[in-house]
């Protein structure tokens, strides 16, 4: 007579630790918020997931980046209007001081307003900055990072604005001859003015394309990579009960086989 099957009970206990396991692992998943708590999970998956992960955070600061260049881009249209504004009153001043009625006296305050308005472009020259840069003082490239990957850069040229690179060193207004000839210089310096408006313009449109398309592809990367690592909840909550009812049933079922072997066993007492 066989009152107890052990390899029956083994395999019992067996089913109950790995079941016990498949909870944990559940629980993992549910508490953490990702399906690959651990390598073993799913290596490939994994390797891809922090692959995306480095480009997603890559491109998330190229877009800060980007808004940087852009600031700096808004800092140089205000420097240049307001460059613009005080060429248009140092023509209007060139144009007036070329009249012949004008005495000695009233050339002398022309010439004092007008010195007025070459220092404030001088001022905007040098003093104008971008987290201490220069930007309107110099012309040189300046690269804006627009991408997560090596050489994905966008260069913004910074302009130069001073009385020297304008054509305006020692503009005066002695003379009516001199007057004439500021006319021209000034009209070619608010031409330079005028290109260099545009091509900020034109930096400005093209950085915010980048923007968005960086912005874009960063939503989808984040949108693949959450189907590879984040769990569905309700999908794990199901598998959890599911465990759970297994468990509890062959947790009885053991426990049930036990007093019924002990009950049988003390019948030979």
């Amino acid at each position: 007579m066989r009152i107890q099957n052990k390899a029956w009970t083994t395999f019992a206990n067996n089913r109950v630790q790995k079941n016990q396991s498949a909870i944990t692992k559940t629980l993992e998943k549910l508490s953490g918020g990702d399906k690959i708590v651990r390598a073993s999970l799913n290596a490939s998956g994994l390797s891809i997931s922090e692959t995306m992960r480095s480009q997603i955070k890559g491109l998330s600061r190229a877009q800060q980046n980007m808004q940087d260049g852009l600031s700096v881009l808004e800092v140089t249209d205000s420097g240049l209007q307001s460059v613009n504004v005080a060429l248009h009153r140092g023509r209007e001043l060139a144009v007036q001081a070329a009249n012949d009625t004008l005495t000695d006296d009233d050339r002398n305050a022309a010439q004092k307003e007008l010195d007025q308005l070459m220092e404030s472009i001088n001022d905007t020259a040098d003093n104008l900055e971008f987290n201490t840069k220069r930007i309107l003082g110099e012309i040189r490239p300046l690269f804006i990072q627009v991408g997560s990957n090596a050489d994905q850069k966008l260069a913004i040229d910074t302009v130069d604005v001073s009385t020297k690179a304008l054509g305006l060193e020692n503009a005066n207004l002695q003379t009516r001859e001199n007057a004439d000839d500021l006319i021209s210089k000034i009209d070619k310096a608010i031409e330079h003015i005028s290109k260099d408006l545009a091509n900020v313009g034109s930096d400005y449109n093209a950085l915010t394309s980048h923007h968005e398309n960086i912005g874009r592809a960063e939503e989808s990367l984040q949108k693949s990579e959450s189907l590879i690592r984040d769990p569905d909840m309700a999908l794990e909550m199901m598998d959890l009960v599911k465990q759970n009812i297994v468990q509890k049933g062959d947790e009885l079922l053991i426990q049930n086989t036990n007093r019924n072997v002990q009950s049988i066993l003390g019948l030979f007492k």
